[in-house]
């Protein structure tokens, strides 16, 4: 009876774990097709207004779906993987939006990007949101500020971007539930372990992440 006890605790296991995989597999495709929704939309309009770009663009989206395809299905990428993917989605607006400054800061170097490892996709939410939010429909000049560091074996993410005046209007789409899906996605992998603030003011959005490492 002990025997069939301890078989039945480990299938008990085994299917709390399938389960937590397949809930955090759900939470990241529910953030990756609006996501390249998004930029096959930017290639759209830049195919009929300015075609040398679109060129541009569709070569970096080849690279991006590239990440998407082979990198982003991993549990697990390496940092400068993932800094590359968002910097070139942030260059890819740069193209189509010459009124948003891009600001970066990280003094890892590339050795130290290669030897850390985070959940794949794990910035996109909130790179996608920046972007969406900077956005102005006067064309008003908009930043996205991004800043990397690793401290006492622990990631440091900051993203800060200009607030819209449209901000109200946007932030009940579908930024919320991506916001949702990487709250619990964090929950799912780093319970009680990891700090998500999220700061709103009058011209600015602030996001502030620390994850173990």
């Amino acid at each position: 009876m002990l025997q069939n006890w301890i078989k039945d605790k480990e299938r008990i296991v085994g299917l709390k774990s399938l389960t937590h995989t397949m809930e955090l597999n759900e939470l990241k495709n529910q953030i990756s097709p609006h996501f390249l929704f998004n930029m096959l939309n930017n290639v759209k309009s830049l195919i009929r207004i300015e075609p040398e770009k679109a060129t541009t663009v569709i070569m970096k989206l080849s690279e991006f779906l590239r990440y998407q395809l082979y990198e982003s299905n991993q549990e697990r990428v390496v940092l400068a993987s993932e800094i590359e993917f968002i910097l070139n989605f942030l260059n890819l607006e740069k193209i189509r939006k010459e009124n948003l400054t891009i600001h970066f800061n990280c003094k890892l170097d590339k050795n130290s990007m290669n030897a850390i490892f985070i959940p794949s996709g794990l910035f996109t939410v909130f790179v996608e949101n920046a972007i969406k939010y900077s956005y102005d429909i006067n064309e008003a000049e908009s930043y996205i500020k991004l800043t990397i560091n690793v401290d006492d074996e622990k990631l440091f993410f900051s993203c800060t971007n200009s607030k819209s005046v449209d901000f109200s209007t946007y932030k009940n789409k579908s930024g919320g539930l991506g916001l949702a899906n990487i709250k619990r996605r964090l929950d799912l992998i780093y319970p009680d372990r990891h700090k998500l603030k999220i700061t709103s003011e009058e011209n600015l959005f602030h996001v502030n992440l620390i994850i173990p490492i």
